[in-house]
């Protein structure tokens, strides 16, 4: 086997077989105190490709951060084969003031490719992009919903990508998603690069969810092995995932307070009831319906809601009852007794 090649990251030269923390300069505190990215590069003795595994781009999205501190306790990395790019806290800054946001309010995930002399979230995209994205060759990134507002796991990617449709594939979550690119993502930025970037969307911001972070980290491994940097598992016991054709948002009819019926992970039929929206009096209900047979596979938890407010994300397959399958296999093999609230 052909030895591994060595990689620098920042002013940092890794040599195969080392496992070295390199923590990149960003903007500072205002006190003047320093700040930069950790980021932990494995670089294996043997060639391989080279995958970069970030989270909190959202800074709030709390998920990835532990997913990512279980893979680097893996024993299995050391036969690993080529280089583990690792970057647990990309948004520092928001991570810090548990934000989604940069302190300028920017989202961070609409300022790729960013630029080294513009606003903290384009330097932090830029510096991203240039020391990580840029020196991969396949790429992870971790998300969950937004704060009040969980998903079901599920892999967000350009599926017309054969390559990328093959790791999202193998990631092994119930859902997969054909996701249209966003100007300023960095996924749109890595499709510029034509670089595999999968997108794991699970629970909600600023919580930690168990099967969610047991699934991410699961996926990473299997997506690890499909490209040759793991040892393939001998015995292969998981469903292909169903991939969704359309999701679309159910909204509120009305303003009041919102009492669900249906849960994340629920298959739903066209009409059913989802929820009912009431005044605080109890005169008035209305009732949020299903707009077409399918699987929840986002929702709000907050228990009031404003006329239009998004409460329910539905997706439809081909076969509602494939589907609803897999989301059971997938609990059922992460955590016996594990649900989605």
């Amino acid at each position: 086997m052909t030895s591994n090649n060595s990689i620098t990251i920042g002013e940092t030269l890794i040599g195969p077989g080392k496992r070295v923390t390199v923590n990149l300069p960003i903007a500072d505190l205002y006190t003047g105190t320093a700040l930069s990215m950790p980021v932990k590069v494995v670089c294996g003795r043997k060639h391989g490709p080279v995958l970069f595994v970030s989270a909190a781009v959202h800074g709030d999205e709390l998920n990835g951060v532990e997913i990512i501190r279980r893979l680097l306790k893996r024993k299995g990395l050391l036969s690993l084969r080529g280089t583990l790019i690792a970057v647990p806290v990309v948004n520092v800054h928001g991570f810090l003031n548990q934000s989604r946001y940069l302190p300028d309010r920017r989202d961070l995930n609409r300022c790729f490719p960013g630029s080294p002399r513009g606003s903290i979230a384009a330097r932090l995209a830029n510096t991203f992009l240039t020391e990580i994205v840029k020196k991969s060759d396949f790429g992870i990134d971790l998300h969950t919903g937004a704060i009040n507002r969980s998903n079901l796991p599920q892999i967000r990617a350009n599926l017309d990508d054969p390559t990328t449709l093959k790791l999202a594939k193998a990631f092994g979550v119930p859902v997969i998603l054909n996701s249209d690119l966003r100007d300023g993502s960095l996924r749109a930025c890595a499709a510029d690069l034509d670089m595999p970037v999968l997108i794991y969307e699970a629970g909600e911001a600023l919580r930690f969810d168990e099967v969610c972070i047991r699934g991410g980290l699961r996926g990473i491994l299997n997506v690890m092995r499909e490209i040759g940097m793991l040892p393939d598992r001998k015995v292969s016991t998981q469903a292909t995932p169903v991939e969704a054709r359309s999701t679309s948002w159910v909204r509120a009819p009305s303003s009041g307070i919102v009492s669900r019926i249906v849960k994340l992970g629920a298959t739903v039929s066209s009409d059913e009831t989802l929820a009912t929206v009431g005044d605080p009096l109890g005169d008035n209900v209305d009732e949020v319906l299903a707009p077409f047979d399918g699987i929840i596979i986002g929702r709000s938890n907050l228990p009031l809601a404003h006329e239009g407010d998004a409460l329910f994300n539905v997706a439809a397959f081909r076969s509602t009852a494939a589907a609803e399958s897999r989301v059971e296999d997938f609990v059922t093999s992460i955590e016996p007794n594990g649900q989605f609230n």
